[in-house]
């Protein structure tokens, strides 16, 4: 099966600028896809320095969205938003005061990437840190999905200001595929480590990312390996079987019961049920908010946005004007990131007033 390669690089411009992340690129474009990916033939994705948050997700989607192995390879610097401290890869607009709205949040990545096949996914990170996001991680690890291999490191604060870093541990990782040969991932992480060591002359200062991936019989396996051979009732089944299991022992309200909501909301949209799909994700959305999470709280406004975009897709006007009440008292509450959520909602029930 081919494989897909998402190489992203982005940084701000000017003065706020940590890392030249667009610099590895060329010698990351100059290996060939097969290489990058680890598979016989692979589809690759460049983004360089790009300036709209909402595109870069677009094209993470399409990436995500593909059956075969997916690498994703990420330069570039994190910064956290004034509002939720949370931290967001720093993109070519990007100033302190704007990170919430020019940035990409971390966990659109991790949200993207978290009902691809277990064991599918493949990140490889060289990310700069400013000193808020580095205080961050000391007390929080960067969560890029529980299905996900994750290598790389995390390079804190410059002690001076002598222009922009180097992304030295990517662009060991690209000298060394270069060679038309690619190592297993842990092999070829500690290979980059140790050339970027050198590089840097001995800092060990980084935050080492090595995270494996899943163990053996992770029970996403099962309903990931469900869905590739189109038996959807069964994944479903399975996920419900999950379900029923987490709100028994921890409560409905539960995160182990809430994800396998989610899972099973997914799982729907996979099916083409875009009804049972947008209900899944209402039923979150009010779970998480009846819980006392806040609106702004990163899984409220996910569950929010994908009920409106599996709303989009209801084709029966009966069904999508009763899930569209409920979704428009929920954009009341949850506006999300995107400027006029509401009102695309209230627009499109007032147009479903006049369908039969």
């Amino acid at each position: 099966m081919p494989g897909t390669v998402l190489l992203l690089a982005a940084s701000p411009v000017g003065k706020g600028r940590l890392v030249d992340a667009a610099s590895v690129l060329p010698v990351l474009a100059a290996v060939p896809p097969p290489v990058l990916s680890g598979t016989d033939t692979a589809n690759v994705i460049e983004l360089a320095d790009p300036l709209d948050p909402q595109a870069v997700l677009t094209r993470l989607r399409a990436a995500a969205a593909a059956p075969g192995p997916l690498t994703v390879y990420v330069t570039g610097q994190l910064q956290t938003d004034r509002r939720q401290h949370l931290p967001h890869l720093a993109l070519a607009r990007t100033t302190p005061a704007t990170v919430r709205y020019t940035a990409l949040p971390w966990h659109w990545i991790k949200e993207e990437l978290r009902l691809r096949p277990t064991g599918a996914t493949t990140l490889l990170l060289d990310l700069h840190a400013d000193q808020e996001t580095w205080e961050w991680l000391r007390r929080n690890p960067l969560d890029c999905g529980r299905d996900n291999a994750v290598y790389g490191r995390v390079a804190p604060p410059p002690p001076s200001r002598r222009g922009p870093a180097v992304p030295t541990y990517m662009r060991g990782v690209a000298t060394i595929l270069r060679s038309g040969h690619r190592p297993p991932p842990g092999d070829l992480h500690q290979q980059a480590l140790a050339r970027g060591a050198a590089e840097d002359g001995g800092r060990s200062a980084d935050l080492v990312l090595t995270v494996p991936g899943p163990a053996a019989g992770d029970p996403h396996a099962a309903v990931a390996a469900a869905v590739r051979a189109g038996r959807h009732a069964d994944a479903d089944a399975l996920a419900a079987a999950h379900e029923r299991d987490a709100v028994h022992a921890h409560g409905p309200a539960s995160e182990d019961a809430l994800h396998w909501t989610e899972v099973r909301a997914d799982l729907a949209m996979f099916a083409g049920d875009p009804v049972r799909s947008c209900l899944g994700w209402l039923t979150v959305a009010r779970s998480r908010l009846n819980a006392g999470q806040a609106a702004d709280a990163p899984a409220v406004e996910a569950a929010v946005d994908r009920a409106h975009h599996q709303w989009g897709q209801i084709r029966d006007p009966r069904r999508a004007r009763e899930l569209g009440q409920v979704l428009a008292e929920l954009r009341g509450r949850v506006p999300g990131r995107r400027a006029g959520a509401l009102d695309h909602v209230r627009r499109q029930l007032d147009q479903l007033q006049t369908q039969g």
